[in-house]
């Protein structure tokens, strides 16, 4: 029996789409959490395991894989129904762009690491730091529209959930979260509305988690 454990915490949006991937696949795991406020994934524990001191990290019956980009296309592989990739290699091509335009252009620049850093190094203030997520939630949103509108069929891309999902649900959460003006893209709100409204989804929520602020 494989003994799978995730890594991450209640908020982190690569934890999440980690989350919604595994659930998609219906796979048995438990979770343990590091809360990010508090520096816990820098304890000399957590980074004898996961060396970058980052959520989130998957346990697999003695391997540790880290980074989400690399733990979905595991998953994908380890479960291959239903997939997260179309089978034709172009479809599987966009579909991997529209996750690359969250995980690479717009995640990086707005998890907590470099908001704290704007902060504390440049003294960047509350409005300014607002400001700092919202133009690069725009940047991204805005290619992310038109390729939603242009190879989107009720979700992301066709009509089922893929990788672009797992992705997309986080980070609309996380615009949400921090009140950006989802008003100029109707596709993308809309495949992703639809995407939060699976179980799978429903129950990676960060809200449904058990270290969950209440």
């Amino acid at each position: 029996m494989t003994d799978l454990v995730l890594h991450g915490y209640w908020r982190s949006s690569a934890a999440y789409r980690v989350r919604i991937a595994l659930n998609l696949k219906g796979a048995d795991y438990r979770q343990l959490t590091h809360d990010l406020r508090q520096g816990a994934q820098r304890s000399p524990d957590y980074l004898a395991l996961a060396p970058h001191g980052l959520v989130p990290a998957l346990e697999c019956d003695g391997s540790v894989l880290i980074e989400s980009p690399a733990i979905l296309e595991w998953i994908d592989a380890r479960w291959p129904s239903p997939p997260l990739l179309p089978r034709a290699i172009d479809d599987a091509a966009i579909v991997r762009a529209m996750a690359a335009l969250i995980g690479c252009d717009i995640h990086p620049l707005n998890n907590l690491r470099v908001l704290n850093r704007l902060k504390s190094d440049l003294g960047a203030s509350g409005d300014q730091v607002q400001s700092w997520i919202a133009h690069w939630i725009e940047q991204g949103f805005s290619a992310l529209e038109t390729l939603i509108a242009r190879h989107g069929r009720g979700f992301a891309f066709g009509d089922s959930a893929t990788l672009a999902d797992c992705y997309l649900v986080p980070q609309v959460y996380g615009a949400r979260r921090f009140a950006v003006d989802l008003s100029p893209y109707p596709h993308l709100t809309a495949a992703a509305d639809a995407a939060a409204a699976l179980e799978p989804f429903q129950n990676a929520h960060p809200d449904a988690q058990p270290d969950a602020d209440r």
